[in-house]
């Protein structure tokens, strides 16, 4: 039986996790870090900021001014290819609705909190989440299963009676390793993902049945 469902942000919720690759690969040129697309992707779809920044830390001395302040300093380099009202994954918000409307629903981000905040402004779901984790909430990123499991525990809910609703590789073997069903969203102009190991595979989550999925399951 479901009881909650946990929403992943970007990717599956706002189509913004392309932009944050973009960003993240114009902001490394401009300090000098060379980085090709294919790095940038591999760099950033489906981790935490905490992962990234770690990572590049590590590897470019440069860059390690802090996780906070090297968020400050890529985000006007994301603000550029924004577009707000182009951003919004319609069918993935009509979905989070539709569930809240009858069961607990909470988004389990790897962005930092500032920028979960401002995706839940702009897609109007404030009233529909009990809540939200960012990067700042948990140690490891996606595929730890760490956030998934603490946002059961703050719904007490059994982690058996979640499910995810994630679109890259790392978000679903987090969802799987803490125990939970999950749906992946496989857009087709989304970088290819791994997203095998969850338990349905969807190009739109308007095509999402729950009583049909709970027959399956």
């Amino acid at each position: 039986m479901i009881r909650a469902f946990l929403f992943d942000l970007d990717g599956t919720l706002l189509d913004t996790e392309k932009l944050w690759v973009q960003a993240t690969r114009a902001w490394l040129l401009d300090r000098g870090v060379p980085c090709t697309p294919e790095q940038a992707t591999k760099l950033v779809y489906g981790h935490s900021w905490h992962d990234i920044y770690t990572q590049l830390a590590a590897r470019h001395p440069q860059l390690a001014v802090g996780e906070t302040q090297a968020g400050l300093d890529l985000r006007p380099f994301f603000a550029k290819m924004r577009q707000p009202g182009h951003v919004i994954i319609a069918s993935s918000v009509a979905l989070l609705k539709q569930l809240a409307a009858q069961h607990p629903v909470a988004i389990v981000s790897g962005s930092p909190r500032a920028d979960v905040a401002d995706g839940i402004a702009l897609m109007g779901v404030g009233a529909h989440v009990r809540f939200f984790l960012g990067s700042e909430d948990y140690g490891a990123g996606k595929p730890d299963p760490t956030c998934f499991l603490m946002a059961a525990q703050r719904l007490d809910v059994p982690p058996s009676q979640c499910l995810v609703f994630e679109d890259s590789s790392a978000g679903v073997r987090a969802a799987k390793s803490a125990g939970m069903m999950c749906v992946a969203l496989a857009r087709a102009d989304a970088p290819a993902q791994d997203v095998s190991p969850a338990d349905l595979v969807l190009a739109d989550l308007a095509a999402f049945d729950r009583t049909a999925f709970a027959q399956k399951s």
